[in-house]
């Protein structure tokens, strides 16, 4: 194909404005004009032609170097290969139009094997769009993705190229989403400091109704309430990244991953604690929890179960207390995966939230399929429950939805797991007790396994978690009595000899003070004879 260097001045006529080209008196001056090149690109599928032209080079040399780098470019796709030949001559027609820098000849190659873009303007943001298209998984699992998406990647690192995405870039979004989280707070103190003071103005005469217009009028002014974006958010958002940026890798687009090497402030995930009558004193004073994650003991746990006996969804509450399901699984547990002659269920599946709208779905990893045993008492529990749901399908009728699964709303059809939660939260504050959320009452289930002295393995597989580990970093803290009782058994196996004499010295005491209460109590009572007989 055609292609040439030549050299071009830019002198323009005072009077017409136009280029005054070969005529320019000044054009045989040796660093007076500049050179150009141009090559001829492959026509277009609809046959029109198109060209490579790029000018302002200072000698001739320099010139014709980019023009042999141009050639080079072209000689990438044979002619046998008409599709590579067409996406080479886009990219040059498009660096040409851009003005962009010529692609180096082997990274260009290497794309063109791998049937990447050629031109490495591909941004975070098309390639996270694409990416998350490309996903299948559940709706929820997208939702996720979607909004750190949105809410964060693009906004902040969006318009990037991907492939010169640095880690210094992924420390600059995270600093930026730390300082938004320090005018967040700022700015819900301010609209919280308003609506207190809004709280605290008559609702009775003209000045009063004056400042309360004002004030309302600040606040719509203001920004609503807003949540920050907290260590575990941000996690997230750093995994979602890595994993987008992973697959970029594996289509040969990029290859590094920045998301892999940026560090943030870890997740310190809260410890279950029990809610010991110290720190049930204190909540009764102050209103506060001791931790998010709250256990009950198997006293109040009972006393739960107790109140809430007569409760349409009891058998609901007792198999999370005792068997530790997940809020989603009970709700998607079907008859057909419960055999109580077997005195077993089979967790398969599960009912999911995304934003408000419900969808079954399967657990969401491999451990969450799992066999959960049942005791004699669950297993009665849940044959009155079965008879209880016969009752209803019976009076519906007709009308009865017939979802096959154990726990349902009246008409047989499925169970919000919000409405669930919000159930189980009413009915927590009508008992009296220490507050604590419906997943506390699986962490109370796991809580007395462990202290059954159950086995660390059977209690990770019932809870479905993928491994044990994950199960102790959860549930360190177990109820009072069971580390008292390690405590205890503990110190037995060291001889003290000065606990010895310690305890034949709380021997004798104990001895000598039963000695003198029955001699004062013999002395009682010879007194008041005494004053009996002076009586008589």
């Amino acid at each position: 194909m055609k292609g040439s260097t030549y050299r071009r001045c830019s002198c323009r006529d005072p009077k017409t404005g136009k280029e005054l080209g070969t005529s320019c008196p000044k054009r045989n001056g040796r660093n007076h004009c500049t050179y150009s090149i141009r090559q001829e690109l492959p026509f277009r599928e609809d046959g029109s032609r198109r060209s490579f032209a790029r000018g302002g080079y200072t000698n001739v040399k320099a010139a014709q170097a980019d023009l042999d780098h141009v050639r080079a470019l072209l000689g990438l796709a044979k002619a046998d290969d008409p599709e590579g030949v067409q996406l080479v001559a886009e990219m040059l027609a498009e660096v040409s139009g851009e003005k962009l820098p010529l692609p180096d000849v082997e990274e260009t190659r290497r794309r063109l094997k791998a049937g990447q873009d050629l031109v490495g303007s591909l941004t975070v943001a098309e390639w996270l769009d694409r990416w998350l298209a490309g996903k299948r998984i559940r709706k929820s699992g997208i939702s996720r993705y979607e909004t750190d998406i949105r809410v964060h990647l693009q906004p902040h690192i969006g318009h990037r190229r991907l492939d010169r995405l640095r880690v210094s870039h992924l420390s600059e979004m995270f600093t930026a989403i730390a300082d938004g989280n320090a005018e967040v707070l700022e700015q819900n103190a301010q609209r919280r400091a308003a609506v207190e003071e809004l709280a605290t103005i008559p609702w009775k005469g003209a000045e009063n109704r004056a400042r309360r217009k004002a004030l309302k009028a600040a606040l719509d002014a203001m920004p609503a309430f807003r949540r920050v974006t907290g260590p575990a958010t941000r996690q997230h958002v750093k995994a979602t990244l890595r994993a987008s940026l992973n697959d970029a890798i594996g289509q040969q687009i990029i290859t590094f991953n920045p998301a892999a090497h940026v560090e943030i402030d870890p997740v310190r995930k809260p410890k279950a604690l029990v809610w010991t009558d110290e720190r049930v004193t204190k909540w009764e004073q102050t209103g506060e929890k001791p931790s998010p994650v709250m256990v009950w003991t198997p006293e109040q746990t009972g006393a739960f179960l107790d109140f809430v006996a007569e409760d349409r969804l009891y058998a609901m509450w007792h198999l999370i207390a005792f068997r530790g399901l997940r809020r989603g699984e009970a709700c998607g547990q079907p008859w057909s995966e419960t055999n109580l002659d077997r005195h077993s269920l089979t967790v398969t599946g599960q009912l999911v939230q995304d934003g408000w709208e419900v969808e079954a779905s399967e657990p969401k990893t491999d451990s969450g399929f799992r066999v959960v045993a049942l005791d004699d008492d669950t297993v009665g529990v849940l044959e009155r429950h079965r008879k209880q749901q016969e009752a209803d399908r019976l009076e519906w009728g007709s009308a009865w939805v017939n979802t096959g699964l154990v726990f349902t709303q009246e008409d047989g059809s499925w169970l919000h797991p919000g409405k669930v939660t919000d159930l189980f939260e009413r009915l927590v504050a009508a008992s009296g007790l220490p507050p604590i959320r419906l997943h506390d009452l699986r962490h109370g289930a796991a809580t007395l396994m462990l202290a059954a002295d159950i086995d660390i393995k059977i209690v990770s597989d019932t809870l479905g978690h993928s491994d044990t580990r994950i199960t102790r970093d959860i549930y360190q803290s177990v109820l009072p009595h069971v580390g008292k009782s390690a405590a205890e058994a503990t110190a037995k196996l060291v001889p003290l000899q000065r606990k010895a004499e310690q305890e034949e010295q709380v021997r004798k005491a104990a001895k000598e003070a039963k000695r003198a209460a029955k001699a004062k109590a013999k002395g009682k009572k010879k007194a008041k004879a005494k004053k009996a007989a002076k009586k008589g």
